[in-house]
């Protein structure tokens, strides 16, 4: 959550480091696939203990929140730019510069007569507020995929994986085949070069239901062999020369040139073939240093355990309450990005914001789990 924070702040020179500068995946991954995991844990088991009408009804309850979640951080989003910009501190446009132009200055290119209406119908995909409606829809499918288990999680894997390969562009695009995708601004037309979700949730949903299926036992975990930590070593290391980090430090022409032509095979928004792969590589190797169940990395009874067991507790807390520090995220990035014109992007001045908005999550975390608990409740109530 602190890197997605980071990565939305305008001018943040610690992005230049963040994980999607090693590799083809990014903390998108990351949040999709332990989104996945955690709804497992959340929807998972109640389509097996109240059936799958009552377990549908649930996903629907979790769908409706997340869409109102939506409406209100692009409602608050856009009221917070909007200030921003008429405090006219430093001359800049902030609402301009999240390409909300559409909402502000008439043009004969808007042929849609209600933005408002393409926004609440989801037809209207603003830049920045894309995961959410990626995650409805990948919700949307649970039902289908927990049927689709029932029967053989060979049909699944399979519906998965054909699912996939229609939400990518490039590969229907040579054989002619409809492209899955919806329509991020429909008053540009149907033409192919209209925008489109910047996150295709059916190419996103592998990693998410990768993520699922590991938690509900569907897949079995990996072993943990030297041969397998090699072999996910290789492939973490072999992107380094290929990502962002070996054409702008390692100044490697070669990888520019690769990337300019074979785009598609990292795409995030059909969710490419190579971020899968060197995702999942990133995740088994973080899987065995932490230990199952984490034990590697809670605290021991040595002094410097005692320390980082604080510092655990905090990361759980923000990662457990993910979609109100997720909303409060963008905000805050938001925020950063103005206060940082204002004071200057030095190092110093770097490393106070960033903190300044890490804390603010962490109050989020801490504030949405207590209101969570109820503590107006009389205990022993119903």
């Amino acid at each position: 959550m602190f890197i997605i924070l980071f990565a939305h702040t305008p001018g943040n020179w610690f992005t230049s480091w963040i994980p999607a500068r090693w590799g083809f995946s990014d903390a998108t991954e990351m949040f999709v696939f332990c989104s996945g995991m955690a709804s497992a844990i959340a929807f998972g088991s109640t389509f097996n203990r109240a059936g799958m009408l009552l377990g549908t009804a649930r996903v629907a309850f979790r769908i409706w929140q997340i869409y109102w979640a939506h409406v209100g951080l692009f409602v608050a989003t856009v009221a917070l730019v909007v200030f921003l910009t008429e405090l006219d501190v430093t001359g800049r446009n902030y609402w301009g510069n999240l390409n909300l132009w559409m909402l502000f200055v008439e043009s004969e290119h808007w042929e849609n007569p209600n933005i408002f209406l393409s926004f609440m119908t989801l037809n209207w995909v603003p830049n920045l507020f894309d995961i959410l409606p990626m995650y409805m829809v990948i919700l949307a499918m649970m039902p289908l995929v927990v049927l689709l288990q029932r029967a053989h999680f060979g049909l699944l894997a399979a519906a998965s994986l054909v699912l996939w390969l229609f939400a990518q562009r490039a590969l229907t695009e040579a054989f002619g085949l409809p492209y899955l995708n919806f329509t991020a601004e429909p008053w540009l037309g149907s033409d192919d070069w209209q925008r489109r979700w910047f996150l295709n949730p059916f190419g996103w949903q592998l990693v998410f239901f990768t993520g699922f299926a590991f938690m509900r036992g569907w897949i079995p975990k990996p072993p943990i062999t030297a041969w397998l930590i090699g072999f996910s070593v290789f492939i973490v290391l072999a992107n380094i020369p290929l990502s962002n980090i070996g054409v702008r430090e390692l100044g490697l022409d070669w990888a520019r040139t690769w990337r300019g032509d074979n785009s598609q095979w990292f795409s995030k928004t059909d969710f490419g073939i190579l971020r899968y792969v060197q995702f999942l590589a990133l995740a088994y190797l973080f899987w065995v240093m932490a230990g199952d169940g984490g034990s590697r990395i809670r605290a021991g009874a040595s002094a410097l355990g005692q320390a980082w067991a604080p510092v655990l507790a905090m990361i759980l807390k923000v990662g457990q309450q993910s979609l109100a520090v997720f909303v409060t995220s963008i905000l805050v990035g938001r925020l950063n990005g103005f206060l940082l014109d204002v004071v200057g992007r030095d190092i110093w001045t770097m490393l106070v914001i960033n903190l300044f908005g890490m804390t603010l999550l962490v109050l989020t975390a801490y504030v949405a789990g207590w209101m969570k608990s109820q503590p107006w409740r009389v205990k022993g109530s119903k």
